[in-house]
């Protein structure tokens, strides 16, 4: 890859535009203008089925198709904008129209993340790129750091999640498209705010999806649980990725974007040598560097492969975080008790414990679940390099009423939550509301226009609740009711028990940022259960520092002996006491510790101690 962005429209000034589209199954391809005056413009063939041309009399806004072979009229496959959506032209672009005043950001070190996930469509009742940056200063005072957007390539329709996006160049027309988004990082980074955007390389969606008329973009090889598979590693998959590198490149490049989450890795399947993976964190890499600043790729998997985010010179790919669903897994099954689909191989104590210590729980041994071993060690792979969370799009979309935490355990577990997630080591995502515990459900909603599909999706919705034992009628993911009632209520952050989570989300962030051996900066860490109660404790430390949390997980009061360090501690947080809204706490200020101290832990509490080296 040359670290440039080619396909596509390239607009150049002065009327010119250059036009770059890998065809090779055409014998004819001409640029066919569709306004503001409409006329025909024949490319040349080159090598390996590329076909470019210079057009002149072009100016940003005109609509475009190519002409396959004087009979297919197809959107660009690197469209930049699709006003008329999947179906409709595309749309010539101006990269330099956007005035930038990004030039001195560079983005925050990997330790420093703190995620918050959002959808677009859902964040605010405006559904627009730039509807979110009037909530930024509200993130940053958080103590959210990158902002992470669900996907927004076009879609078909208005409302989706984004994983059925056809158009991977083209951000979504009724979000704002290129212009919106380039708004909205440039607010972000003004804000001091990373954003890393989702994007989808293991498949397409159904609709609009023209891709296959212009090249072997798929393979039969294999299938994903989406349908065929992107060619990575057969003939004429060269030019599939470059065209997904180039993609990225662009988000990077053009939109200033910081960092990418690459969708559900374990479906891109390759047999290449050289994975598409470690070419695509490698190509990123080179990038961040010529443009002095901090860029990431974080993949999303479930293999428990520690392969993703190893050096390339132990055999690994090189991408710099991946999602830890076991985390997410192993908490919410000790909080809320479920014990179907995938929570079966969860719901013990030391599920959670092996979690913090190695990332994953599931590092080889048999699963119950999934009737076969899983996972594998991570060794070599630091804690900084795990995303965590204890709710995500999927983790509340993907139940069959879209129920969010707070709609499924008590106030107390939801502290307990948030403790356990943000004094974690790992990188923590926060998905949208859950700080300040929004009751509204996330469901899953799609506006496609062929009844086929949509009676598809509603009949694939059903069949895939049915190992979570989840029965009855399930909100219709067609019917735009369903996509209004997935809104936030913003407002709910004043008040009542909501107030009190937000601050305590705040609370927490600011122990993180002001606390830096609490963030992933190094592997000094220990965790064990305390005795036989159902309490977990953390020890980290480093050449100055040295802090113990203890999270309670029993549903009555806990007489434990706690084994702190010879010293004095200083009590940090107690999440029982009556400014979080507990019952009040046992659990004295400070304490001269000769080597272990008897505490009475309040049911569902979290506690952190500091030592101090004078009393």
């Amino acid at each position: 890859m040359t670290g440039k962005v080619s396909l596509g429209a390239i607009y150049m000034g002065d009327g010119r535009c250059r036009f770059t589209v890998w065809a090779p199954l055409a014998d004819q391809v001409a640029v066919h203008i569709v306004s503001p005056r409409e006329r025909l413009a024949p490319l040349a063939r080159g090598e390996r089925g590329y076909y470019q041309g210079e057009v002149t009399d072009i100016e940003p806004g005109n609509l475009y198709y190519y002409l396959l072979d004087g009979k297919k009229e197809r959107p660009d496959p690197a469209s930049r904008r699709q006003p008329q959506g999947v179906h409709g032209p595309s749309q010539v672009v101006d990269p330099q129209a956007f005035i930038w005043t990004d030039q001195s950001w560079f983005g925050p070190a990997r330790q420093d993340l703190v995620f918050y996930e959002l959808h677009v469509g859902t964040f605010t009742p405006e559904g627009a790129f730039e509807a979110v940056i009037p909530h930024l200063e509200g993130l940053k005072e958080l103590g959210v750091t990158a902002v992470e957007i669900m996907p927004v390539a076009q879609f078909p329709g208005s409302r989706n999640w984004g994983y059925d996006g056809v158009n991977p160049f083209a951000a979504q027309n009724s979000y704002g498209g290129p212009e919106g988004l380039k708004s909205l990082v440039d607010s972000c980074h003004q804000h001091g705010l990373a954003v890393f955007l989702d994007v989808v390389y293991n498949h397409l969606g159904p609709e609009g999806n023209y891709l296959r008329d212009f090249g072997p973009y798929f393979t039969d090889r294999y299938l994903t649980p989406w349908g065929q598979a992107l060619n990575f590693d057969g003939p004429g998959s060269d030019e599939v990725r470059r065209f997904f590198i180039e993609n990225a490149l662009y988000w990077l490049t053009e939109c200033h974007i910081d960092g990418l989450r690459l969708d559900a890795v374990h479906a891109i399947n390759d047999m290449s040598a050289l994975h598409f993976l470690e070419e695509l964190a490698a190509t990123v890499r080179h990038a961040g560097d010529k443009l002095a600043r901090r860029v990431y790729v974080v993949a999303e998997s479930d293999l428990n492969d520690p392969r993703l985010i190893r050096p390339r010179a132990v055999g690994g790919y090189g991408l710099d975080c991946q999602w830890s669903d076991d985390f997410h897994h192993a908490l919410h099954a000790l909080l809320a008790g479920e014990q179907g689909g995938y929570y079966r191989d969860f719901g013990q104590l030391q599920h959670l414990v092996r979690a913090l210590r190695l990332g994953y729980v599931f590092t080889g041994q048999y699963s119950t679940y999934r009737q076969r071993r899983h996972g594998r060690k991570t060794h070599l792979c630091e804690t900084s390099q795990f995303v965590v969370f204890t709710q995500n799009h999927d983790q509340v979309g993907n139940r069959a009423w879209g129920e969010r935490l707070s709609q499924l355990v008590s106030f107390d577990r939801l502290k307990l939550a948030a403790a356990m997630l943000l004094l974690s080591p790992f990188i923590p995502l926060i998905f949208m509301g859950e700080e300040y515990g929004e009751t509204a459900p996330f469901f899953y909603f799609t506006s496609h226009s062929d009844p086929d599909l949509v009676e598809a999706v509603r009949q694939g919705r059903r069949e895939e609740f049915v190992s979570f034992g989840w029965a009855g009628d399930v909100p219709d993911p067609q019917d735009e009711a369903t996509f209004l009632r997935s809104r936030l209520e913003h407002s709910l952050c004043r008040q009542d028990r909501h107030a009190t989570l937000y601050r305590l989300y705040r609370e927490l962030l600011l122990l993180r940022r002001e606390l830096p051996e609490l963030s992933g900066i190094n592997n000094n860490m220990e965790v064990a259960p305390i005795g036989r109660e159902p309490v977990l404790l953390w020890r980290r430390w480093d050449d100055n520092e040295e802090f113990c949390a203890v999270f309670s997980f029993n549903i009555e009061e806990s007489n434990i002996s706690l084994p702190l360090s010879a010293g004095f501690w200083h009590k940090l947080l107690d999440s029982a006491e009556e400014q979080w809204l507990g019952d009040g706490s046992k659990v004295a200020a400070a304490y001269e510790s000769p080597g272990e101290v008897r505490l009475i832990l309040s049911p569902l509490a979290c506690l952190l101690f500091k030592r101090i080296k004078e009393a």
